[in-house]
């Protein structure tokens, strides 16, 4: 299982939100770039949001996010507002190996499946859930959709992972929901990324059992100094 870790953008900074409200945010670096810079080499996917434009439904942070691309170099990851064709293509050319999508996914199936038609194996669909339904609009609107249908309904197109989220987990530490998790990889049928809550490397060790679950993303554990990247890597790798 690989890790990935996160860096959110706000207002020119490296943030972490808690439980996805944009009025408790938590600034841990006002240098993106570097941080960018100090994760390379060590992780194959960096992923990264740009928070603001997951609120604005169009990419607002575009320099800060060519900055950190070129700091990390190959495989960044990047999502937050991407709902259209051109914003897509806009981060591929900006040097992104992967682009998020989320809200789409609910408005505009279509839209995800000419993006991975496109660019196969580097669409990642964002399905980010309260109390099982999925969220849009910066996790700021709830659908009526789960995770699962909306996984079932993109089968068989070349996407390179689900990415779920817990949302009432974000940011939090006390652990990602692996049953869900594992639930949405086993009864979707595609790759699923854990992200949300995950606080300890015993969390990374169990997601890291869970057949389908290929990610794990990382955020606040990293900047408060829970454990190292390194320990992290270690953790997730299955005995």
């Amino acid at each position: 299982m690989n890790v990935l870790p996160a860096i959110d953008l706000f207002e020119g900074n490296a943030v972490r939100l808690h439980q996805g409200r944009y009025d408790e945010v938590t600034i841990y670096d006002r240098d993106p770039p570097s941080v960018a810079a100090r994760f390379r080499g060590l992780v194959p996917i960096l992923h990264v949001v740009d928070l603001e434009g997951a609120r604005a439904g169009r990419a607002v942070q575009k320099d800060l996010v060519r900055a950190v691309v070129e700091a990390f170099g190959p495989g960044v990851e990047i999502g937050g507002g991407v709902r259209s064709l051109e914003a897509a293509e806009s981060y591929f050319e900006l040097g992104a190996t992967r682009v998020v999508l989320g809200t789409v996914a609910v408005r505009d199936p279509g839209l995800i499946r000419s993006l991975a038609k496109a660019h196969p194996g580097q669409i990642v669909v964002a399905l980010d859930a309260k109390n099982g339904f999925v969220a849009t609009d910066g996790w700021e609107q709830v659908s009526t959709r789960t995770a699962t249908d909306l996984a079932k309904e993109l089968a068989g197109v070349p996407i390179a992972a689900i990415l779920y989220t817990d949302i009432a987990r974000d940011g939090t530490q006390v652990g990602p929901n692996v049953e869900a998790t594992a639930a949405l990889a086993r009864d979707g049928g595609l790759p699923v990324i854990a992200s949300g809550g995950v606080g300890s490397l015993d969390h990374l060790r169990e997601l890291a059992t869970k057949a389908g679950v290929v990610g794990a993303i990382v955020g606040k554990a990293l900047y408060e100094r829970v454990f190292t990247l390194e320990e992290a890597i270690a953790a997730a790798r299955l005995p």
